[in-house]
């Protein structure tokens, strides 16, 4: 991050202390806990730039910023795109498992009916280093989403290309609304819909063509108030497309407990908001407590 910013905007005049620094060193915790990559970046030119720092001059050069990071990423091997992030005991497993058994969740027809995709703050370049650096591509859970469907090219990564909505698609610019941190990923999570629901029915390989099925449920997995309530703004989405359910699957197997999940969910409303928040101690690697929750057994 501080050295996109640094090269783009910062023009190599950045603080040498700044440069050395870390994001939880140049910011307060919720200016980038829970946020995205767009905003996260402008906040830390603000902070780095001082009185020099220029909002829209440096939200133009957002995407510049993001394509910095990405060189910058694409210099680094599996293992240091890795290197404190692991995929939690069983999650893999149950991948593979959604990828083996996706046919078999059908409408009667043999047409599968479940798309996967990620939904991410992250610069899409740097999602898809992650996912295959994570083993998780190779699960072939995520549904691939060829071009010049999505968004776009990433070189490189263009074998890694699958649906999702991503920190690269979308940024508000808002820098001092807490709420964009969440409001901001609701935006990214309606243009994986989007896309999900204009995939092609030419190709008969895709787990979910919209013209064999309408679409009829989002569900949106988290462990965080902002998956949380990503899910949640979205049920008032201008884009979402008439009739269909949102959920939200919540597991407190981060910093977020069952009960402060909970709280932010809110009531169920039957048919337009059904969030599901798993036990303590359950999550995504708990393959048929997980699936259930979906509605997939």
């Amino acid at each position: 991050f501080v050295h996109a910013v640094d090269a783009i905007v910062g023009q190599g005049e950045t603080s040498a202390a700044a440069r050395m620094a870390t994001v939880p060193e140049l910011l307060e915790k919720h200016e980038f806990h829970g946020s995205t990559d767009g905003l996260i970046l402008l906040r830390l030119a603000r902070a780095t730039l001082g009185p020099s720092f220029d909002p829209d001059a440096a939200s133009s050069r957002v995407d510049d910023m993001m394509d910095e990071m990405f060189r910058f990423v694409s210099g680094c091997d599996d293992a240091e795109v890795s290197r404190g992030i692991a995929p939690l005991p069983g999650v893999l497993d149950t991948l593979r498992t959604l990828a083996s058994e996706r046919a078999a969740v059908d409408d009667g027809d043999g047409a599968a009916s479940v798309a996967c995709g990620l939904v991410t703050g992250n610069v899409e370049g740097i999602a898809r280093r992650k996912m295959r650096a994570l083993g998780v591509h190779a699960t072939g859970a995520l549904t691939p989403l060829p071009y010049p469907q999505g968004g776009r090219v990433w070189d490189g990564v263009e074998d890694a290309r699958f649906l999702g909505g991503f920190g690269s698609d979308y940024c508000s610019g808002s820098l001092d609304d807490p709420a964009r941190n969440y409001l901001d990923r609701g935006e990214q999570l309606a243009i994986c819909v989007q896309r999900c629901a204009e995939l092609s029915s030419d190709d008969v390989s895709r787990p979910y063509t919209s013209s064999s099925r309408p679409l009829e449920r989002v569900i949106h997995v988290g462990d965080a108030p902002a998956d949380i309530l990503a899910a949640k703004s979205y049920v008032e989405h201008p884009s979402k497309p008439p009739g269909v359910c949102v959920s939200v699957v919540g597991v407190a197997t981060g910093s977020y407990s069952v009960e402060e999940l909970r709280d932010l969910c809110g009531e169920r409303v039957p048919g337009v908001w059904e969030p599901v928040v798993l036990e303590e101690g359950q999550g995504v690697g708990d393959e048929q407590v997980f699936f259930n929750a979906c509605g997939l057994s």
